[in-house]
C-alpha cells in the first residue's frame, strides 16, 4: 500500500489515494469504536442502495487503523461551487435534491439520531436548567426513521465526470428526523460564514421537501447544543449562541 498521494487532512486523520483505493488513516489513539463503527454505517449505507464509496477493508498500518475503499475520480460540490461561482445557486439546488433522496432511504440498524443527540448534550458545560430543557425539546421532536448523513455539505459530495453524485464520509450516519439533518447544514454553512448560502439551503431544503421553516428551526438549538461538544472554541462560542435562540424572524 503506498500512501504517498495525500488527499486530505485533519486533525484526526489523513486521506490517501493509492491507485483506485481511498485510505483514510487515523491518528494513533484514535477511538477505535468510532472507526468501526464508522466502517459499519458506510457499509449499511451501502446495502441502501445509496451512492457511496465501496468498503474495501479495514485495517491497521503501523500500528495505525484505517478505512479503505474505492476511490471516487471527480470533484466535490465545494469545488464545484467555487470554481463556478455562476452555477453556485444550481450547485445547491443539486446538493438539497441529494440530501432528499439519501433521506428517502431507510437503514433499520444504524444508531437513532434522538439517542447520539441526548448524550452529546449531556456532554456539552451548558447549565442543568438548559440541558434539561433541551432534553425535554428533544423527546417531544417526532421520531422519524429516515437515514441522516450527519455532516452534510457540499465538500461531502463527489461528483463524477458522468455527473454522477457519490456521498462520503459517513461517520455521523443516524437514523431519525430529516430536519434535524438539515438544521445541520444550516448551521454548516453559517459557521463557514455563508449565511446567504445558508438562507437559500433552507428555503431550498423546506420547499422540495414539504417542510414548515419553522419545524427545521425548532431543531436547530438542539443541533447546535449537541454538535457543540466537538470542534475549536470558536465554533463552540458560535454554537452555542444558537441554543439560547428561541423565537426566529
Amino acid at each position: 500500500m503506498k500512501l504517498e498521494n495525500v488527499i486530505a487532512e485533519r486533525a484526526t486523520k489523513t486521506v490517501y489515494r493509492d491507485g483506485d483505493r481511498c485510505v483514510k488513516l487515523f491518528v494513533e489513539g484514535y477511538s477505535k469504536a468510532n472507526i468501526l463503527n464508522e466502517a459499519l454505517n458506510q457499509a449499511r449505507i451501502e446495502e441502501t442502495g445509496i451512492n457511496i464509496p465501496k468498503l474495501l477493508e479495514v485495517t491497521t498500518i503501523d500500528g495505525r487503523w484505517a478505512i479503505v475503499s474505492e476511490y471516487i475520480e471527480g470533484k466535490t460540490l465545494a469545488e464545484l461551487m467555487a470554481e463556478n461561482p455562476e452555477k453556485k445557486d444550481e450547485y445547491l439546488e443539486q446538493l438539497v435534491d441529494i440530501q432528499v433522496a439519501i433521506q428517502s432511504k431507510t437503514c433499520p440498524m444504524l444508531n437513532k439520531l434522538k439517542d447520539k443527540m441526548n448524550s452529546k448534550i449531556s456532554q456539552t458545560k451548558l447549565d442543568a436548567t438548559t440541558r434539561y430543557e433541551l432534553h425535554v425539546r428533544l423527546d417531544g421532536m417526532p421520531k422519524h426513521n429516515k437515514v441522516c448523513h450527519g455532516d452534510f455539505n457540499p465538500s461531502n459530495v463527489i461528483i463524477t465526470s458522468d455527473g454522477t453524485p457519490y456521498i462520503i464520509d459517513w461517520a455521523h450516519a443516524t437514523q431519525g428526523n430529516a430536519s434535524a439533518d438539515a438544521a445541520r447544514t444550516y448551521l454548516l454553512f453559517c459557521l463557514n460564514g455563508e449565511f446567504d448560502t445558508a438562507k437559500k439551503y433552507l428555503d431550498l431544503f423546506c420547499r422540495k421537501s414539504d417542510t414548515a421553516k419553522q419545524y427545521v428551526q425548532k431543531w436547530m438549538p438542539i443541533v447546535a447544543a449537541s454538535q457543540s461538544v466537538k470542534g475549536n472554541e470558536r465554533e463552540r462560542e458560535f454554537l452555542l449562541n444558537w441554543v439560547n435562540v428561541v423565537d426566529y424572524e
